[in-house]
């Protein structure tokens, strides 16, 4: 198989899995009827699911997300993109990432709550694995440079604190009352974590994109342990320090990137 039809086919195979993405994402969200995605699963994925749950209006990053996506998808599939050595490295990763995207709705929706924890497991495994690829291939130029790394970098960056949320929300439904004890502990605990994943991040990809998703993620979680049940301020207050750091090792990670891309023009 040629390169040109190797191209062609990773085009179609990204336009196929947005495709699919969007239609899961529509039935999962009650697009066509039933209950919203805060009334799935009795409740354990709304704002109130766990002390790790972000306030309702963070969940509108999703529709930057789409759009993004949706722009890169149109984007990588003109012609000057088909043997692009950048996109035929990432193309495969991007498209399994989208349809995890869309399966997650789904399987919220029909199926059980743990298997929604291994479906954004898979979705969070599959962003790092792009994230780690695009590090690797330098943008060719500034359409590139947002289509691709900051489309992917904002869902990368929301789909790690997704991921926290989803899994607390699932530990809080089988775990021991006793465990309510040390919630605060076990919160901050996983904020640090956190932490040092969306930091890698930013060292890797040199973007600022993954660490300003997060960052919105943990301002809203911050507001929601302020605001709204469960209350907790110490949680509250750890996630405004990581949010600020985050967005700090973003900052200095791009300007990292064009100190070094600026020595290698010069040289």
């Amino acid at each position: 198989m040629d390169s040109r039809t190797k191209g062609i086919g990773r085009q179609s195979l990204i336009i196929a899995a947005a495709s699919f993405m969007l239609i899961a994402a529509a039935v999962g969200a009650g697009a066509f009827g039933g209950a919203s995605v805060d009334d799935l699963q009795d409740g354990a994925l709304s704002a109130q699911g766990s002390y790790l749950a972000p306030a309702g209006p963070a969940f509108s990053i999703w529709s930057l997300i789409y759009i993004g996506l949706i722009a890169y998808t149109v984007w990588q599939a003109l012609p000057a993109q088909r043997q692009d050595a950048r996109q035929q490295a990432v193309g495969g990763w991007i498209a399994a990432s989208m349809v995890l995207n869309g399966l997650w709705l789904v399987t919220a929706r029909f199926l059980t709550l743990w298997l929604t924890v291994v479906v954004i497991a898979l979705l969070l495994a599959v962003l790092a694995r792009v994230i780690v690829v695009l590090g690797r291939f330098p943008a060719r130029n500034l359409a590139d440079r947002i289509l691709t790394d900051g489309a992917n970098g904002l869902h990368f960056g929301w789909v790690t604190i997704a991921t926290v949320a989803n899994t607390a929300a699932w530990l809080t439904q089988i775990a021991p009352e006793s465990w309510a004890e040390a919630a605060d502990a076990w919160a901050i605990a996983v904020l640090v974590v956190v932490l040092v994943i969306g930091a890698a991040a930013a060292w890797a990809t040199g973007r600022i994109a993954p660490a300003l998703a997060t960052a919105w993620g943990l301002a809203w979680l911050a507001v929601g342990r302020l605001t709204g049940e469960p209350e907790s301020t110490p949680t509250a207050i750890i996630a405004i320090i990581v949010a600020v750091l985050l967005v700090v090792a973003g900052v200095v990670a791009v300007l990292r990137r064009r100190a070094r891309s600026a020595q290698s023009t010069s040289r």
